[in-house]
């Protein structure tokens, strides 16, 4: 709920220097000289960020953006060679456009550096300096301008659609003479690319031949790249030249089998703080001490799970249809697989857990809701359906026009392979996910209808025309190289078609399994509408749905005793088609905001919560 600071090496002097006693920070970080902690939070999950400075002395707590109530704010950028300075985007003259700020985060002073005349993006250097405005032409395809010497823009360079979602700037060297890009023009896999300022030449720094180049690791002092990431199955980090060799080799030896990220380097480049986890161990964080060679534990982030043994994760290849390979992730019950080779001694029941996005993906590692369903009994299979990211551009452009069509393909070709390979049972296998994977599993109730026992939409889109124009206003820039490029312009009379037919809305009729909905109250991105709609049209052909809301949450539930309350309702759902283990509720609702606005009597228990709390129900 909080950010804690506590002396280094001293673990038992935490304490808690934010006050939040309802949600979740949604974003936090140092500030540059280390005196406050900067972080973000919105209102009930509507996304309307403002940005605070906490000062870890005194406790005093500045709003740095007190916008209208329906303006948002981020930070755009903090670097130190501008300390007492944040550099802040908001969009509080105009909601469609994000303005630049300077604001001292111990006065609260703001100082506007860029009004925006109708740009996307900003690119800025070290110095906060807008060196480069983007925006999104109609069809996809991204313009750059460059700000010239009397302070307007001009015409800079061009990136088109096939590359659009792939090709991004992602920082400045200590002098702004180079812009470094992961850039997949003129490739597939996205390179770690150098562009020079003067001349816009550009040069390959590193290359992956499976994957795009991901995360990067700057020196503190210098800002060029010393390591960067990749993940095809797995994450590794490598150098970039030789000045961090040693320490890679260092921590690949001290972390065997784990993956792992530096998340920050002190200013004298010295002392790490390093993250690493394994699917059978969540996060854990060392100090690494670069000089001596020494790394010592700082703190499990899930202590209490150490008494508990959680599944392995096994990465595997799926062949689609159409020769595609499909990055998975499975795990199995415990004591289903003694040979330990991913395949159960017998069949299990399944649950295919789809990401959201889709444009994320999913990776190795701790994953709660992995751990939870394997434990309740069920093999659990995410599947990096086209359209996802981090595997090639055309990974990604594979999925234009294919929602509901080619990429729901390969979540049933992933099923399908789980049953071919006898791990599932072809009679006991559910769908579940929330954003697109909760638009996945309305396609997968409504498309294919014979293959999920039921599915669990947690803020899905049922309607992709009404999801679209219900979209908040700073979108509007960005919408032509994700949402109108993939699945049409509902303003297009042509495109309408396919968008209506591409939507589960229209193909109630075919649901013959039961379904649950969770819906957030305030969210901006898939709006209550969404799920109402869906519901209403079930109700009316008296189809079994279980619709739940809580009026306090947005895109997904962060708040704990929200997550609690779902996830007990989820399991006693499951378990009515699935026959896996489930708790009892008992006071899993207790400070929760759960509605349950249809369907108690689907899930065991839920019928009799309710009628001890003060939510609605039908």
């Amino acid at each position: 709920m909080n950010v804690w600071v506590a002396p280094v090496g001293d673990m038992n002097a935490a304490r808690a220097v934010t006050k939040e006693t309802r949600r979740p920070l949604a974003q936090y970080f140092w500030a540059p000289d280390g005196s406050h902690i900067l972080y973000l939070q919105d209102e009930g999950g509507n996304e309307n960020f403002h940005v605070h400075a906490v000062d870890i002395a005194t406790g005093a707590d500045r709003d740095l953006t007190p916008v209208a109530k329906d303006a948002r704010a981020f930070v755009q950028s903090v670097s130190r060679l501008r300390p007492d300075t944040v550099l802040i985007g908001l969009n509080d003259r105009d909601r469609r456009l994000v303005d630049l700020h300077e604001i001292n985060y111990r006065t609260g002073d703001k100082k506007l550096v860029a009004q925006n005349p109708g740009y996307a993006g900003w690119v800025v250097d070290r110095q906060f300096r807008p060196v480069f405005a983007s925006r999104q032409k109609a069809g996809g395809g991204t313009e750059f301008f460059r700000r010239t010497a009397d302070g307007k823009w001009a015409p800079a360079f061009s990136i088109e659609a096939d590359d659009a979602q792939t090709t991004n700037p992602v920082g400045f060297n200590r002098e702004g003479t180079s812009l470094y890009w992961v850039d997949s023009r003129g490739r597939d896999t996205a390179a770690l690319k150098r562009m020079n300022l003067a001349t816009g030449a550009s040069e390959v720094v590193a290359t992956h031949d499976k994957a795009d180049i991901g995360g990067l690791l700057f020196d503190p002092q210098t800002y060029e790249p010393i390591a960067y990431n990749a993940n095809y199955l797995r994450s590794e980090w490598m150098p970039v030249g030789t000045s961090a060799v040693a320490d890679f080799a260092f921590l690949k030896q001290q972390l065997p089998g784990a993956e792992f990220t530096i998340t920050s380097i002190t200013d004298d480049g010295r002392r790490a703080v390093v993250a690493a986890n394994a699917a059978e161990a969540p996060t854990a964080f060392y100090l690494y001490d670069r000089q001596a060679r020494t790394l010592n534990k700082m703190f499990d982030t899930r202590p209490d799970l150490a008494q508990y043994d959680l599944q392995p994760m096994h990465p595997v290849v799926i062949p689609a249809r159409d020769g595609k390979q499909l990055v998975s992730y499975l795990t199995l019950p415990p004591g289903s697989d003694p040979d330990a080779d991913g395949v159960p001694n017998r069949r299990v029941p399944m649950v295919l857990y789809v990401h959201g996005g889709p444009w994320s993906r999913d990776a190795y590692g701790f994953n709660s809701a992995h751990q939870w369903l394997a434990n309740r009994g069920y093999a659990v299979l995410s599947v990096n359906y086209r359209g996802s990211t981090g595997f090639g551009k055309g990974f990604v452009n594979a999925a234009v026009g294919e929602w509901s069509g080619k990429m729901h393909d390969d979540l049933v070709d992933a099923a399908r392979w789980a049953i071919d390979r006898r791990i599932a049972d072809r009679e006991e296998v559910a769908i579940m996910g929330g954003s697109y994977g909760g638009y996945a599993t309305l396609v997968g109730l409504t498309f294919t209808p014979e293959l999920f026992e039921c599915g669990v939409d947690i803020v899905g889109p049922s309607n992709l025309k009404t999801l679209m124009e219900s979209f908040p206003a700073y979108w509007r820039p960005t919408l032509a190289n994700t949402f109108y490029r993939h699945i049409g312009d509902p303003a297009d009379p042509q495109a309408l078609a396919r968008i209506m037919a591409q939507s589960p809305i229209t193909r109630v009729d075919r649901i013959k399994a039961p379904l649950l909905i969770g819906q957030g109250g305030n969210d901006p991105r898939v709006v209550k509408a969404e799920s109402d709609q869906i519901v209403e049209a079930m109700r009316a052909k008296r189809l079994p749905v279980t619709y739940v809301n809580y009026p306090d949450e947005g895109h997904g539930f962060l708040r704990p005793e929200n997550r609690l309350s779902f996830f007990a309702i989820s399991e006693g759902f499951l378990s009515q088609c699935l026959g896996g283990r489930y708790e009892p509720i008992g006071e899993d609702f207790a400070g929760s905001s759960l509605q349950v606005l249809e369907g108690a009597q689907h899930v065991p228990g839920l019928a009799q919560a309710i009628g001890s709390t003060n939510s609605g129900s039908r």
